[in-house]
């Protein structure tokens, strides 16, 4: 596995200088050819592709990623470019940054709300001709900065421009989802079938409440992908729509008399009865034992 433990070996595989220690805007065409192979790299990527150059695969879905498309790589993340062994030519622009050079900074404390990073394979954001261009003139204006001499202002100004072009992609992204609607319709359809199927068997009673990490395993998507997707498309985060299915559930049981409360709870994957009570409550507002009083 190729490892890329700092922005000066990058940029080095790439035939490129390195300005500045912890940031670096690079075109891969001037890199020599590569042979492909699994890397990691140990700072924060955003890449352009601007040719067909392969298939690359994140553990084992492979990325949406056509011609002109972004992907987002966190730190450590492991990827493989296929048909490994093959030698291929590089194209398209990257923008790297370390971790350290955001710490201590707005971004820094608000770079995990940058959930894209951390999507699986997916998808990449594809983006229209004018958003392109809004991406480049970001890279354009972060390359700037890199090449002028350091000054008290050179960090604060890198950073803000980073931070101006995720925001972009952010609504990007929040476009794409919607202008996707038709395929991801068809995960929430799935996300439904399996929250059925789990809750009208027994994993409920003996495993509990599912997480969104299950369902996100279950669908071959990151958790954090899922999430988004589904706090786009019904407003609710996925742990919300969760928890107010089996509220629909414990409503419906709880009208069954010839059990007890206790009864339900444990039914509905509670070890303690106490707990189904609080849960309930703070979700309907009256206890189970009141509601079934009103009906």
């Amino acid at each position: 596995m190729i490892i890329y433990d700092s922005i000066k070996t990058y940029n080095e595989t790439f035939n490129h200088p390195t300005l500045h220690p912890l940031i670096s805007v690079l075109d891969l065409s001037k890199g020599n050819p590569l042979k492909r192979d699994k890397f990691r790299m140990d700072f924060y990527a955003i890449i352009i592709k601007d040719s067909k150059c392969g298939d690359l695969r994140y553990g084992l879905r492979y990325y949406d990623y056509d011609e002109g498309s972004i992907i987002f790589f966190a730190p450590g993340q492991i990827t493989t470019s296929e048909p490994e062994g093959e030698w291929h030519q590089p194209y398209g622009l990257a923008l790297i940054f370390h971790p350290d050079l955001i710490k201590g900074t707005s971004l820094g404390k608000q770079i995990h709300e940058y959930t894209f990073f951390n999507y699986d394979s997916y998808e990449a954001l594809h983006v229209s001709e004018k958003e392109r261009n809004l991406v480049d003139i970001c890279f354009a204006n972060i390359e700037l900065e890199i090449k002028q001499n350091m000054d008290a202002h050179s960090k604060k100004l890198i950073v803000a421009n980073i931070e101006l072009l995720l925001k972009y992609c952010s609504r990007f992204y929040d476009r794409q989802f919607i202008t996707r609607k038709h395929v991801n319709h068809g995960i929430i359809e799935q996300f439904e079938q399996k929250l059925n199927e789990y809750f009208q068997g027994e994993e409920l009673k003996f495993n509990g409440l599912p997480s969104v990490a299950y369902f996100a395993n279950e669908l071959h998507l990151s958790a954090n992908y899922f999430g988004d997707l589904v706090k786009k498309q019904t407003g609710k985060t996925a742990l919300e729509y969760i928890q107010l299915r089996l509220i629909d559930l414990a409503k419906e049981r709880i009208f069954d008399n010839s059990k007890s409360v206790s009864e339900i709870a444990y039914e509905l994957g509670f070890k303690y009865p106490q707990h189904f009570t609080r849960f309930f409550k703070q979700k309907v507002g009256v206890s189970p034992v009141e509601y079934r009083g009103l009906n």
